[in-house]
């Protein structure tokens, strides 16, 4: 919390401009959090993310809600998570993305896990990774989530 309780939340510019990359390459980006935080909020807005969905225990409902929206199947989405909360809809998603410092039952789980922290540049990563293994560029999403080390 800052100053006058307002909360504060550290963004990582390299996220950012992965978003922005996504965006361009006409990938849908949104985001499923528990918390609600006027920062995400105002973050996502800066980033022309419309599908922000704050507030919910539940991230399979919201989940489901983006599926039916976007007319999508679970083999078409890549789910980015790092905690347990994450488990059910990570367990659906086409490919499965646990950040560095997820718990450890996410990266059992996972077909890939990022070098990258969560908010230290795991979503530049993810998004790197999709648009090279989209354009056929070797991409290292097999290889990673095969090697011991990477759980």
């Amino acid at each position: 919390m800052g100053s006058g309780r307002m909360e504060l939340k550290h963004f990582h510019t390299l996220d950012g401009l992965g978003i922005a990359k996504a965006r361009g390459a006409g990938l849908k980006v949104a985001i499923i959090t528990a918390r609600s935080s006027e920062a995400v909020a105002q973050r996502a807005a800066d980033l022309g993310i419309e599908d922000v969905i704050q507030g919910r225990l539940d991230k399979q409902q919201a989940y489901d809600g983006l599926l039916e929206k976007y007319g999508l199947r679970d083999e078409q989405v890549a789910y980015v998570g790092d905690d347990l909360i994450d488990l059910p809809v990570l367990r659906r998603a086409g490919l499965k993305v646990a950040v560095a410092n997820a718990r450890a039952q996410l990266k059992l789980m996972a077909d890939y896990v990022t070098i990258a922290s969560g908010g230290r540049g795991a979503v530049r990563e993810v998004v790197e990774l999709l648009l090279g293994w989209r354009s056929g560029k070797d991409s290292q999403i097999g290889e990673r989530a095969e090697t011991p080390s990477s759980h």
